[in-house]
């Protein structure tokens, strides 16, 4: 595919070395020696192209352009820029069309018919491709330029003329142009040779990783590679197809020629057909006999090999029951460990109780003893207060001479005594209205306390209601359809199962919801066997797992994501019930949850056997009576545990009551449970509003009772400032120094007085301390002896925790190992039935042997050996018979059947010839794809790994780091960009990057697939039309630095900017199209070099 390496067109500074990663996935793909990729220093020293680069363009009568050209191309850089309309995307549309490319590809229409100007008959295109040096193709005709001309009829046909540089008409076949194509490899239909603007822009906006790997595969034409690969394998597939068609036609050819021949030979040999028969006949007599002996030797095998199974479960029997009696030891052991903890915890617990109370009774006295005691100290240190004060006083009154001012002392006694007794009275008041505050205090906090309560209860009267009319409407739907009552969504998703059935997604039809499936015989049980069966109810039997699979993706789009989805069961379904009568329960009065359920289809029987073992479970309607069967003696043989008509689960030693009232989904009497659920919700609405009612009542007293406390609190305060401000008067008339004479004898009784109470008040005090002292020690001791008895409470309750979950474990593990025990022995017992059935069989064969074998003896005395079957002898006897009898009617023309026999062997063997040819063939085949697949791999992984490290380099141009990974099993293509430095950044998906930063990163993946793809040109349409001013500057460099580099290659860019910042160069042409002008029959297009561009700009 490649003529040539392209050189590197980045310096040596800029290159860097292949990233790790990129060369690991390299290495994963294959072996690195198999591809190589160099690259050299500097620009390209080659010289302009050669071969294959377009000329000149001629165009008349197309599109909507009388006549466009003619115009010359550069051999390097070509820009043709003017504005939308001037026909530049004319140009490049012609250029695919005259190349033989499809309308499609051009994106500009569905037909050639359509290229045509209206109200013109025809179109012409003329292309001019260059034909020099030593890759010229039939240089000696065409010379150093091909001519490619192309008429379109506005028909919709076209018609090529390819001539040579002077004018002579060379050929007119497309398949000459085809040859031209392939020779100077260039591809019309490949995007990096044509990027067309449509399928520019839809690749720039494009943010898919499928569209960018299609891309890269349809721009190294490997996508043509795959598809020749899998047209091969096609074919291939067909020739084996044929050969098998070959292979069937030669046994029916053979068969016919070996009836000819035979036919041939008995004509000959009548008497030797007879002789063939009477020794058929023997062989036939001992055939018999022989198959009889191969049949008896079988089932003695048969028989051999069943006694050695049956011992082995014998064996096996004797296992599991060691095994059973280990669980039950183990069962029971852990039973009664836990039973005497339960025994000892039951027997500390009154002690523990009646320690509790002794606490809190005793920590209620020493409170009450401490509060005496406090009150008791306070007041004794206002007695000592006022004793200090007295002694003061009357030591003032005794040194005082002057008894001058004693009337007016006199009268400040009397107002200090009047104030005094006002003090005490406020502060008799002030004890009755914080005594006052307290009770309202009391009061709102049990109001607010009780406001909590109702309101936490009012909010579980609402679930409750909330629950209760969904369940009703639930109920109301179910009497229109059944199927409702086990969810809302339950026919949809019947309805979707159905659908997929009939669709062959199933292997069989899923079976459910299970309680839709079966049909109670008392309805009285209907809430025991729901509490038995639970969510079995609504789960769903599948037969294998991809059933299941498919199952799940159907409920997804019926149960949102957080909600519980219905129970899937996966077990094989089978057409017969199991036969658990030997492992079933049986008590003579009361059913098993299987016997009392009505059960039509077998799978949901066994799949309820096999989740719930419904055959152990009894059903007990009267709890007391269920207590007695299962408690108060031995429980029934097989029987787990029961169900009592009020839904509460019986075991051995436990007991466990109902959470549900009423059945949900098995209750028949639907317009009961719908009235029953109505007068519940009217109750619960009813509750409600009695609830709101007291709500509403506490709100108000509470805010009653706030204001009256408020009011108390400032009632409170006014008698406070009354209190400070007499104490402060009596303070101010005590201070008031006195010189009269005063009754000193008053005092110092009042001081005798006080002293008399402080000894009293101390006494008090010191009998209430050693009272709380014996309080205290009374409460610590009563408190050490229930710390002592509760520790022993909680560690007896911590041994019986794992004992517990130990008990369930070693029940579960005696169910498993009796259901394991009951395996074998139904197994045992079926074989044994299948073992006497083989030597019932045994006998029955001996005795017809016998029988045969004295009927072979009279037919032949003597036994012959006998290679083949009775069947095969019976056919060859009869077909010799007719063949008898048919000679004997007429042997026939002997030289017409020998010619048949010619015939027939003829076409025979030549057909059998042509398909060991194709065998050959395919052989070959298989070996050259194997080969060309390899090399596809190969080269697959070179341009891989090319693209690669031509984007790195290209990206490091604006220090950018970047990685492409190629996901080829998948068929995608994902670029991930990292701007700046590379251990600053992190690597982004191209769709996290700014305008500009994607618009250069898609210039350099295009720039690379330019670099890895063969092609003499590459044109591009409008390929700025998504940038800024910084990438297109950008863009245009790294183009112009590669077509430097790449001076073998033409370019045409077409773009409707001006380009008059390009630098000057003679590798850079501007081709310049003026704007139409109204009724211009021919557009001026004429080339500018870039001195002109830039003094016209």
């Amino acid at each position: 595919m490649a003529k040539r390496k392209e050189e590197n067109f980045c310096s040596p500074e800029n290159a860097k070395r292949p990233r790790q990663e990129e060369l690991e996935d390299f290495d994963k793909d294959g072996d690195e020696d198999e591809c190589t990729i160099s690259f050299t220093n500097g620009t390209s020293t080659l010289t302009a192209a050669e071969v294959g680069i377009i000329e000149s363009i001629q165009l008349r009568n197309f599109m909507c352009h009388s006549m466009l050209g003619p115009f010359k191309f550069g051999s390097n850089v070509n820009f043709v820029v003017g504005n939308n309309g001037s026909g530049k995307s004319a140009v490049l549309t012609a250029l695919i069309v005259g190349l033989g490319g499809k309308a499609v590809a051009t994106n500009r229409g569905s037909s050639l018919k359509g290229f045509v100007k209206a109200g013109q008959n025809s179109a012409d295109i003329s292309i001019t491709l260059r034909n020099r040096g030593d890759d010229a193709f039939r240089a000696n005709v065409y010379g150093d330029s091909i001519v490619v001309q192309q008429h379109i009829s506005v028909d919709g046909s076209r018609s090529y003329k390819l001539k040579s540089e002077k004018g002579t008409v060379v050929s007119t076949k497309k398949e000459e142009l085809i040859a031209i194509l392939d020779h100077f490899n260039i591809q019309v239909d490949n995007p990096v040779s044509v990027l067309t603007q449509e399928m520019s822009k839809q690749f720039l906006q494009s943010k898919n990783e499928g569209d960018k790997y299609k891309f890269f595969m349809k721009a190294t034409q490997l996508e043509q590679m795959k598809e020749d690969y899998s047209y091969i394998m096609e074919t291939k597939e067909r020739t084996k197809e044929q050969i098998n068609q070959g292979e069937e036609r030669l046994t029916e050819l053979k068969r016919q020629c070996l009836e000819k021949e035979e036919r041939f030979q008995n004509i000959a040999g009548l008497s030797t057909m007879k002789t063939n028969l009477e020794y058929l006949k023997h062989e036939m007599a001992w055939a018999v006999v022989n198959e009889i002996e191969k049949q008896l030797n079988a089932i003695r095998d048969n028989i051999k090999i069943g006694e050695e199974r049956a011992a082995k479960l014998d064996r096996k029997m004797e296992e599991q029951q060691v095994r059973l009696n280990d669980a039950e030891k183990k069962y029971k052991d852990i039973q009664d460990k836990l039973e005497k903890i339960s025994e000892e915890t039951n027997a500390r617990a009154p002690e523990c109780m009646a320690l509790k109370t002794d606490v809190i009774a005793r920590t209620r006295a020493f409170n009450d003893a401490e509060v005496l005691y406090n009150r008791f100290l306070n007041e004794y240190k206002a007695l000592k207060k006022d004793d200090e004060q007295l002694c003061k006083r009357i030591e003032e009154l005794k040194k005082s001479t002057d008894q001058s001012l004693e009337p007016e002392r006199l009268e400040r006694q009397r107002r200090i005594c009047w104030l005094k007794e006002k003090v005490q009275a406020l502060q008799d008041q002030e004890s009755s209205v914080n005594q006052e505050a307290a009770q309202f205090e009391q009061v709102i906090e049990k109001d607010k306390q009780e406001h909590v309560r109702i309101k936490r209860e009012d909010l579980d009267v609402r679930h409750t209601l909330t629950y209760n009319q969904r369940q009703l409407k639930e109920l109301k739907d179910s009497k229109t359809d059944r199927l409702k009552r086990f969810g809302p969504h339950v026919p949809a998703l019947l309805e979707a199962i159905d659908d997929a059935y009939r669709r062959r997604q199933f292997t069989h039809k899923p079976i459910g919801p299970l309680g839709a499936c079966i049909h109670l015989r008392d309805p009285e049980l209907a809430l025991a066997i729901e509490s038995c069966l639970k969510g079995l109810l609504q789960a769903y039997c599948c037969h294998n797992h991809a059933d299941e699979r498919v199952l799940q993706s159907l409920m997804k789009k019926f149960y949102p994501p957080g909600t519980s989805r219905p129970q899937i069961i996966v077990s094989e379904f089978r057409s017969e019930v199991y036969d658990v009568r030997l492992r079933a329960a049986y008590h003579p009065e009361f059913p098993t949850v299987l016997t009392a359920l009505e059960i039509d289809n077998a799978v949901v029987a066994n799949s309820l056997i096999d989740m719930r073992s419904i055959e152990t479970v009894l059903l007990i309607k009267n709890n007391s009576v269920a207590r007695a069967v299962m408690q108060s003696q031995k429980p029934p043989k097989n029987c787990r545990e029961a169900f009592t008509a009020d839904g509460d689960q019986v075991f051995a030693g436990r007991y466990y009551s109902s959470e549900n009232t009423r059945p949900k989904f098995l209750s028949r009497d639907v317009d009961s449970e719908i009235s029953h659920l109505e007068t519940e919700i009217e109750n619960k609405k009813a509750h409600i509003i009695n609830l709101q009612h007291h709500l509403s009542a506490l709100e108000k007293d509470i805010k009653r009772n706030e204001e009256l406390l408020k009011r108390c609190q400032l009632h409170y305060k006014e008698i406070k400032m009354k209190i400070r401000k007499n104490i402060s008067e009596i303070r101010e008339l005590e201070n008031i120094e006195e010189h009269q004479s005063v009754d000193i004898a008053t005092l110092e009784d009042e001081a005798e007085e006080n002293k008399i109470k402080m000894q009293m008040v101390e006494k008090n005090m010191e009998q209430q301390k050693e009272n709380m002292e014996n309080l205290k020690s009374l409460k610590i001791e009563a408190e050490n002896k229930y710390d002592t008895i509760k520790l022993k409470i909680n560690q007896l309750s911590e041994l019986a925790d794992p004992l517990k979950d130990e008990l369930n474990l070693a029940d579960s593990e005696v169910d498993s190992q009796k259901r394991g025990k009951q395996h074998y022995e139904d197994k045992q017992k079926e074989h044994l039935d299948t073992l006497n059935k083989k030597r019932r069989e045994l006998d029955m064969k001996e005795k017809e042997l016998q029988e045969k074998m004295s009927q072979a003896r009279q037919i032949c005395p003597e036994r012959i050996e006998v290679k083949k079957s009775a069947s095969i002898l019976d056919k060859e006897i009869n077909r010799l018979r007719q063949k008898i009898q048919a000679e004997h009617a007429s042997h026939g023309d002997r030289e017409e059947i020998m010619k048949q026999y010619q015939e027939a062997r003829e076409t025979y063997l030549d057909l059998d010839n042509k398909v060991r040819t194709l065998r050959r063939f395919i052989k070959l085949l298989e070996e050259i794809m194997t080969h060309r697949y390899k090399t596809y791999q190969q080269f697959r992984r070179c341009l891989t790994l090319r693209c690669k490290l031509y984007f790195d380099n290209l990206l490091s141009q604006r220090a950018y780091c970047g990685k492409m990974n190629f996901d080829h099993k998948n068929e995608t293509l994902s670029i991930s960009v990292q701007p700046g430095e590379g251990n600053k950044a992190s690597f982004n998906d191209m769709r996290a990057l700014s305008g500009g930063e994607r618009s250069f990163s898609t210039v350099c993946f295009i720039l690379s697939l330019w670099s890895i793809a063969e092609s003499p040109f590459r044109c591009l349409d409008e390929f700025d039309v998504y940038m800024d001013m910084v990438n297109r500057r950008i863009a245009m460099d790294m183009i112009l630095k590669m077509a430097d580099s790449q001076r073998f290659r033409q370019f045409i860019l077409l773009t409707p900017q001006s380009m008059s910042s390009l630098p000057s160069s003679k590798l850079i042409r501007i081709l310049r199209m003026s704007d139409p002008e109204r009724g211009q029959a021919t557009l001026p297009f004429r080339p500018v070099t870039q001195e002109e561009d830039d003094n016209t700009s």
